[in-house]
């Protein structure tokens, strides 16, 4: 595979549906209940200040993504906030790694100064050890708050990263 990061166009907007609903559907990391279809999904990413893909040149498939948006308004607008997504059957081969330094590279650019995870569940090891592997510095714990899929509640970890 040959994997580079680069912003999404519309040909990319049914594999990043795909991508996001494993997700969502899975229902243990994004706080998100409903999937998204063609027109949802549309619009959903246009909404956002950044979306990139984790696109291979040897396949032409996108294999992963990110949305990049303000985590909050007015004094707090240089916060931003991303959600990360790899097509299941390719998670650990570091194409979130490459999708976060993407994202801490555009957050950058589009004039923010940090990146803010508001929600990473406590059992989501890998994507916590990534997170800290970069520098990020997790903010506290927040005690049963994201509900599972199968209704049990875990905790939460806010993480940060100053752009």
């Amino acid at each position: 595979m040959d994997i580079f990061i680069r912003k999404y166009n519309e040909n990319d907007i049914t594999d990043m549906i795909k991508i996001w609903n494993e997700v969502v559907e899975e229902g243990i990391a994004f706080p998100q209940e409903d999937t998204l279809d063609y027109e949802t999904g549309k619009r959903f990413f246009s909404e956002q200040t950044y979306c990139g893909v984790a696109f291979d040149n040897d396949s032409g498939k996108v294999y992963g993504m990110y949305i990049l948006h303000p985590n909050n308004v007015g004094r707090c607008g240089h916060i931003c906030n991303a959600s990360y997504a790899v097509s299941k059957n390719l998670r650990g081969q570091h194409i979130g790694e490459k999708l976060v330094r993407d994202c801490i590279e555009q957050g950058k650019r589009e004039g923010f100064g940090i990146l803010q995870f508001n929600a990473v569940v406590s059992s989501n090891v890998y994507a916590r050890k990534l997170y800290e592997s970069i520098g990020f510095k997790q903010l506290g714990v927040i005690p049963q708050g994201f509900r599972m899929k199968d209704g049990h509640y875990e905790d939460i970890c806010p993480y940060y990263y100053k752009l």
